[in-house]
């Protein structure tokens, strides 16, 4: 597992040991940042919330790839050791902070301090089958800037609804056994027909 672009392009990222947690792959990742790019041009200056942050190479990349800020979270301590190693050997420490916390009890303390993030990534255990619910709390505790983009890796037998609130999942990709897909707000003149 390595940073595919960026200031940090190259570097080797630790993993977990065994088979217990599923990093996103190299080639998931990169396909997701090509498909950002698309959307939102470079992350220059972007904030970014990586839930269930795993070994945090989702946000790793995007701070590597000029990102300003990140808050990983995590509720395994050995996820905040691997995540504080990687950003470590990535140079990329200062820019980032970690939360050993579960999803569900961070999403409203970030939402009670008024933080607002332009990119949101969220890869649940595939196991997990409250992803909606945790799409609707970030969304009421309006975590997401309003031209933010959401991505949510998920198995993909997983389909995840069209809309969720006011949220329009604009594109769906398949690689595999993986499938991210990628939500924003409904505009109101989308709405006004």
């Amino acid at each position: 597992m390595r940073i595919i672009s960026g200031s940090a392009k190259g570097r080797k990222l630790v993993g977990f040991s065994g088979g217990s947690i599923r990093p996103t792959s190299d080639r998931v990742r990169e396909a997701v940042f090509s498909s950002l790019y698309s959307q939102i041009g470079h992350c220059n200056g972007k904030t970014v919330l990586d839930l269930f942050a795993g070994t945090g190479a989702m946000a790793i990349e995007a701070l590597s790839r000029g990102a300003e800020s990140a808050v990983l979270v995590d509720q395994s301590r050995d996820a905040g050791k691997i995540i504080e190693q990687n950003l470590t050997t990535t140079g990329l420490q200062n820019k980032a902070s970690f939360l050993c916390a579960k999803v569900n009890s961070v999403i409203p303390q970030l939402g009670q301090k008024g933080r607002v993030f332009d990119l949101i990534f969220i890869d649940p255990p595939y196991a997990n089958d409250t992803i909606d619910e945790i799409i609707m709390s970030v969304n009421h505790f309006g975590l997401l800037q309003t031209d933010g983009i959401m991505c949510i890796e998920t198995a993909s037998k997983v389909h995840l609804p069209e809309d969720i609130e006011n949220l329009h999942c604009f594109d769906r990709r398949q690689y595999g056994s993986t499938a991210v897909s990628y939500f924003k707000h409904v505009r109101k003149e989308d709405n006004e027909i």
